[in-house]
């Protein structure tokens, strides 16, 4: 840090005072004198970061008592991308005498990866911003420096092998008497399946990621509807085994998060969709219930085309619905069929009737338990959650890519951090080959196993701090972690 400080005083100042001598002369330039300034600081800072990571590579290189067992073999100059800019610094390439293993020891201790190009601020902000808009805005937005950028395919494959935690419980668990659960699912158009021109058919070229949330009730203060205490869950989930496991994963949230013994009921609001009523029969204390947007889309369409007497019409089966009269429902919908001269329109009142008729029992779990407040917003969440990122315009997905966008977009929903999510994946996906040993915590200095120890000997324990500390005391501080000593 003392270089990068002592020759920023040097050149950096005095590219301060230019800058600032120029803006005098116009001071309407007041972009031009901002972008200076953040590109100096953006130079101090990575020039800081580079000289803190070679401090640490010089330790390992001028005390062989460090990393017995491994003799250097060269130097070499390497650049990192992170959030604030391209950060370029020496690292030094090592040899195991006993294994013949060859690596960057300071790599290992700092977490990167073989041929990491990315530190995880950059990546989180890679996330956080495809998550938002696109893949190619998630690489322009990679660092602050707006000369460092990440193509759309980099962006891809980041996101593409990417694993999610679960959906963290409640901090304690509370008692409450209901729960309620909305379900439905979106409309993705896929570009390809798994490969560029492997979709033979229209009918396989739509996916549909289901989503899922739980809550407590409808605050509706200042006419604004919240929800209270919502989870969301959802991602493509395929098959009868993907239902299951998103519907266990649900209720594991609920039953570490509320006293199931006093809770008396959980209502299930959904479109009738077969996973729905799976995930409503998946529970002993669960209920469906038929969404009142999907009915009402329903008795729209059976009566769209009757003039004058629609809205008499509709009002006929409302009534049916609320006096809980099944057979004067079907009664009304006859009627309208028999007046009605299209066929289409005929066929359109036949698929309404069915519909309704079909979905009996879970319009009337609604309407014997009106004192609960049942309502769902299922279509205008994931119009917000899914739809407005992945099929609001045109845009071409894969399956892997709709899956894993579905399920970043979720996860950002609940408040998830993307420097989270990011450390996560060291826990899920495999480490870079030579250093499978290794384990990176997201919340402690990177540590390793008992028996990557022998391998790397007292190096193991070296600390990596995120502060820059005055040189005198790294290396005293340095001294009193070392494994064994």
């Amino acid at each position: 840090m003392i270089k990068s400080i002592q020759q920023f005083q040097s050149k950096g100042v005095e590219r301060l005072e230019n800058l600032f001598c120029s803006y005098a002369d116009d001071l309407t330039k007041v972009a031009e004198m901002v972008k200076g300034v953040t590109e100096e600081m953006i130079r101090l800072g990575t020039d800081i970061i580079a000289e803190e990571w070679e401090f640490y590579d010089d330790l390992l290189h001028d005390n062989p008592d460090l990393r017995p067992g491994w003799y250097v073999i060269r130097r070499d100059e390497i650049t990192r991308s992170t959030s604030l800019g391209n950060v370029r610094y020496h690292r030094t390439y090592y040899k195991n005498v006993k294994t013949g293993e060859r690596c960057y020891l300071l790599d290992i201790l700092l977490g990167f990866e073989k041929g990491q190009r990315f530190t995880e601020d950059a990546t989180a902000r890679i996330y956080d911003e495809a998550a938002d808009s696109s893949y190619r805005k998630g690489g322009i937005n990679v660092s602050i420096d707006e000369n460092v950028v990440a193509s759309k395919e980099t962006v891809m494959e980041k996101l593409h092998p990417l694993k999610f935690p679960k959906v963290k419980p409640l901090k304690e668990k509370k008692s409450v008497p209901l729960l309620y659960i909305d379900a439905d699912e979106d409309h993705v158009s896929l570009q390809y399946l798994n490969r560029k021109g492997d979709i033979k058919d229209s009918k396989s070229n739509t996916y549909m990621p289901k989503l899922v949330y739980v809550y407590e009730d409808v605050n509706a203060d200042n006419d604004r509807h919240e929800l209270v205490n919502v989870r969301y869950f959802g991602g493509g989930y395929d098959g009868a085994n993907g239902i299951k496991k998103l519907w266990d994963e649900v209720y594991e949230y609920i039953s570490k998060s509320y006293d199931e013994e006093a809770l008396e009921r959980i209502y299930v609001n959904g479109d009738g969709a077969d996973w729905i009523e799976t995930g409503a029969k998946a529970h002993g204390k669960a209920k469906f219930v038929l969404d009142k947007y999907h009915m009402h889309k329903y008795i729209l369409a059976a009566t769209s085309h009757l003039g004058d007497s629609k809205g008499d019409a509709r009002s006929e089966i409302w009534r049916a619905i609320n006096g809980k009269r099944k057979w004067k429902a079907e009664e009304v919908f006859d009627l309208i069929r028999d007046v009605t001269d299209s066929d289409s329109k005929r066929k359109a009142v036949e698929v309404s009737k069915n519909y309704i008729l079909a979905h009996w029992t879970a319009i009337m779990n609604g309407v014997k338990n009106r004192k609960d407040k049942i309502h769902c917003s299922a279509e205008g969440h994931v119009s917000h959650v899914f739809s407005d990122r992945m099929s609001s315009r045109p845009l071409g997905w894969c399956r892997v890519g709709a899956d894993k966008m579905a399920r970043l977009r979720v996860y950002k929903m609940n408040g998830g951090s993307m420097l989270e999510l990011v450390r996560y994946q060291k826990e899920e996906l495999p480490v870079a080959a030579g250093s499978e040993e290794v384990i990176y915590s997201a919340d402690q200095m990177l540590r390793f196993e008992a028996k990557n120890r022998k391998k790397l000997g007292s190096l193991a324990d070296i600390p990596i701090y995120s502060i820059p500390y005055p040189q005198v005391k790294k290396k005293a501080a340095l001294k009193n972690q070392i494994w064994g000593l």
